[in-house]
């Protein structure tokens, strides 16, 4: 079965947009070019509804419970995503839902009287190598994307030209406003699951969209204070870096925010709570669905600690690619999971803010061809 899953599994490198003008124009540009992808991945989140007993109306209706609290979050990007509907030729609240999937699965799985341990994580294994650890003394910021295997059929890496404030590269799936990514002014910004006892009690902010003010943010602060003053429905874990040699790892509660700061020039976190503040106020609940978290990110930092603080990109790759615990390891090929699910590491991606460039492997369990795209000037290079 391993090696079905893996002939049928064909890595094809990321398709790439640049988007430009006011937000309903870049909307409508960045919907057409991915319309196909945008079909694809409504597709298989509207079949997780209907599996949860939901019907178009029912889906409509969680949607639209959401709008007013984006509206008031981020009304510009409610007009792009207007635009995105509007060049995919699709309903704009298909476009919401792919912005809110991770709230609207919940919410799906409440309906239907499923068990909050048989819900599919969104992992990762984020890394952040500081100047003074780096073999070239600059910043490298990088992610494991552990989530759907399909989604590497349905992702796409967006420039976004900005009139009012920095440029933005995003690598995220089609037809959400964000994932992970870099602005020009510097910043970047990659995400992680945890879990917790508080989550799923109160609505909040989608997550994508916070992600995407985020690198609309001009200065760190500015970055900083969009993380710890937006509410979500679900704890998040964000890695925050900037070129200039500084990052944070933010460990986010519903309605609270704890930092987390590198040690021995690095952080290193996978999918479960590390904040002893935090531990001490919530009970990380996550680590029942991600047991294999509290390997991963130790399996990275050992074999990164043993380049004794002169870390090459090529070394960081090669600790992405841990295969220990396979198929829950850091670098996790295509496996269905104990419900189901299909999953995988979607995307190893790799953010050298200084050069302003992002390099994107897709599957990288099964494939070793990446590209490398760019904040400015020619827009995809493959590897």
């Amino acid at each position: 079965m391993r090696k079905n899953i893996e002939a049928e599994m064909q890595p094809m490198q990321f398709p790439f947009v640049e988007i430009s003008g006011g937000p309903r124009d870049r909307g409508r540009q960045y919907g057409a070019f991915a319309s196909a992808r945008i079909a694809r991945g409504i597709e298989h989140y509207l079949a997780q509804f209907s599996a949860c007993g939901l019907d178009t109306a029912s889906i409509r209706r969680h949607v639209e419970s959401y709008l007013p609290r984006i509206r008031d979050f981020a009304p510009t990007l409610v007009e792009e995503m207007e635009g995105i509907a509007e060049g995919a030729g699709v309903e704009f609240e298909s476009i919401v839902l792919l912005n809110a999937r991770t709230e609207l699965l919940h919410e799906a799985r409440v309906v239907a009287n499923r068990q909050r341990e048989k819900e599919e994580p969104d992992g990762c294994t984020g890394v952040v190598i500081l100047p003074q650890a780096s073999a070239t003394g600059q910043l490298i910021h990088a992610l494991n994307w552990d989530w759907k295997a399909e989604c590497a059929s349905t992702s796409v890496v967006v420039r976004i030209r900005r009139d009012d404030g920095p440029d933005v590269l995003t690598f995220t799936e089609a037809g959400a406003v964000a994932r992970a990514g870099m602005n020009a002014d510097g910043l970047a910004v990659t995400a992680n699951y945890i879990e917790s006892d508080q989550d799923f009690r109160k609505p909040g902010v989608p997550l994508a969209l916070v992600r995407r003010k985020v690198l609309e943010a001009e200065t760190y602060a500015q970055a900083i204070g969009v993380i710890a003053s937006t509410e979500t429905l679900t704890s998040n874990n964000l890695i925050l870096s900037h070129r200039d040699g500084v990052a944070i790892d933010f460990e986010c509660a519903p309605a609270e925010t704890f930092a987390v700061y590198p040690t021995d020039g690095m952080i290193v976190h996978a999918n479960h709570w590390t904040s002893v503040a935090g531990l001490a106020k919530y009970k990380d609940t996550g680590i029942l669905t991600t047991p294999d978290s509290l390997y991963r990110d130790h399996r990275v930092r050992e074999r990164l600690l043993l380049k004794g603080g002169k870390i090459s990109k090529a070394d960081l790759v090669e600790a992405l690619r841990d295969n220990f615990g396979d198929p829950w390891s850091v670098c996790r090929p295509p496996r269905p999971n104990p419900y189901g699910a299909l999953t995988a590491t979607v995307a190893m991606l790799v953010m050298d803010s200084t050069a302003g460039t992002m390099e994107l492997t897709p599957l990288p369990a099964l494939n070793t061809k990446s590209s490398t795209y760019a904040l400015s000037g020619d827009p995809a290079m493959a590897a």
